[in-house]
């Protein structure tokens, strides 16, 4: 697959922890420039640095992407950088938890500008340079929360069922050009995953629950989603868009 992605750009948000991280590292692993984005600008650093050890194009940009501004310097920065931009994957995500009646309004509003505003941000300013090279593939991380609603998470739930709306309509609007895609990850053993328990009765038990629930009795990895968006980065997947693909170790299905 190393081929896919030789001379490639890709821009990686939340690229600090969790599935993102993981993702940066496989693209970088597999030889593409890689351009990490993220708020916490020592883990940023720190990225940077480990990655630097065997791909010499790497660059952090720290930002955050609830901001347009933000946005739009990421995307100049990483053109400046490397000339071009071919790949986006958006990974940036909040949780809000709490139900409608007590939910502050200033959750609800910073849920939907990390989930989804950043998601248009973003791809409002890199499009523009994805259709100059008349090819590109935007892969946006959501959640099966776009399919099954949970306790408690209102704003996470709605935030991601307008993502996986979002990528779909923007296939319509910028293929064959341009492909893009949403995944839907279910129980992934990262920090969100166990921010999340708090809004489950009870919650000390929520994480392994949900472990048992899946048909694969375990948690998925970041590895796992990692491998998924290569794949959907990829020259193989050159059929594949408008879609959501789940990858939740069966948990839908249980």
């Amino acid at each position: 697959m190393q081929e896919d992605f030789k001379n490639k750009v890709v821009l990686v948000t939340g690229a600090t922890g969790g599935m993102g991280k993981a993702i940066a590292e496989a693209f970088a692993r597999q030889g593409a420039a890689v351009v990490l984005s993220g708020r916490d600008v020592k883990k940023g650093e720190d990225l940077a640095e480990e990655l630097g050890a065997f791909n010499a194009n790497i660059l952090f940009i720290p930002g955050d992407v609830a901001i347009a501004g933000d946005n739009r310097k990421l995307i100049l920065e990483a053109v400046k950088k490397f000339g071009r931009l071919d790949l986006l994957s958006l990974n940036a995500g909040v949780l809000g938890l709490g139900p409608v009646t007590t939910l502050p309004l200033e959750t609800w509003d910073q849920t939907w500008q990390t989930n989804v505003s950043s998601v248009f941000y973003l791809c409002k300013y890199a499009l523009p340079e994805m259709v100059k090279n008349k090819s590109g593939s935007i892969v946006i991380n959501a959640s099966i929360a776009a399919f099954r609603s949970f306790p408690n998470h209102p704003a996470y739930c709605a935030s991601k069922a307008a993502a996986v709306a979002l990528a779909r309509q923007m296939a319509v609007d910028y293929g064959p050009q341009i492909r893009v895609n949403a995944i839907c990850p279910g129980p992934v053993d990262t920090p969100l995953l166990w921010d999340s328990a708090v809004a489950f009765d009870p919650p000390e038990t929520a994480v392994d629950a949900a472990r048992q629930a899946t048909l694969m009795q375990r948690l998925g990895q970041p590895a796992d989603i990692a491998e998924l968006v290569l794949f959907l980065s990829s020259e193989r997947a050159s059929w594949i868009t408008g879609t959501a693909i789940r990858i939740d170790g069966g948990i839908l299905n249980a």
